[in-house]
């Protein structure tokens, strides 16, 4: 009778083993899948930068003055209105992905953050009134809150461009 208490013991422990040994391997799984996810949406996110109707659409906008009115914009030309929305789209896109952890505040501040804030000082008035046009308050919201957390990260930090911060980097052997 020993001998199959004993049996049972080590079953016992085996399995309370087995399970402890499954969880840890789970929580690993896990993290690797949310590092892939991430990786996934960084490359996905710099993808989008090489878009060319994109960057006609901020080579349009960078011409523009700050906080330019709608009616002002859209004097323009129709090409005018369809890269503010381009624009706005995209930063909408990216702001999303951060904000639910998906792509790194950090890579979107190194990689586009000068520029988001850019682009939102230019578009804010027409973004103002596309939500009174379109009785839709929350048009452009994320891409509000991406350029404004942007905006507070530089104020809180001396700006200094990457080629100055980084100048004495070099690369892994």
């Amino acid at each position: 009778m020993t001998d199959l208490a004993t049996l049972a013991n080590i079953a016992e422990i085996l399995g309370a083993l087995t399970i402890l040994g499954g969880a840890i391997f789970a929580v690993f799984q896990i993290r690797e899948f949310r590092a892939q996810r991430r990786q996934a949406a960084a490359v996905e996110l710099i993808r989008s930068f090489h878009d060319t109707e994109l960057a006609r659409a901020v080579n349009l906008m960078q011409r523009l003055p700050d906080g330019i009115p709608a009616d002002e914009l859209r004097s323009k030309g129709p090409e005018y209105e369809h890269a503010a929305v381009m624009i706005s789209t995209t930063y909408e896109t990216i702001a999303f992905l951060v904000f639910r952890d998906m792509a790194s505040f950090s890579m979107v501040r190194e990689l586009t953050g000068g520029l988001a804030i850019v682009m939102w000082r230019k578009l804010a008035r027409w973004s103002d009134s596309v939500r009174q046009e379109q009785a839709q308050p929350s048009w452009a919201e994320w891409f509000q809150w991406l350029a404004e957390q942007l905006a507070r990260e530089s104020e809180q930090k001396e700006a200094h461009p990457a080629y100055e911060r980084f100048a004495n980097w070099r690369p892994r052997r």
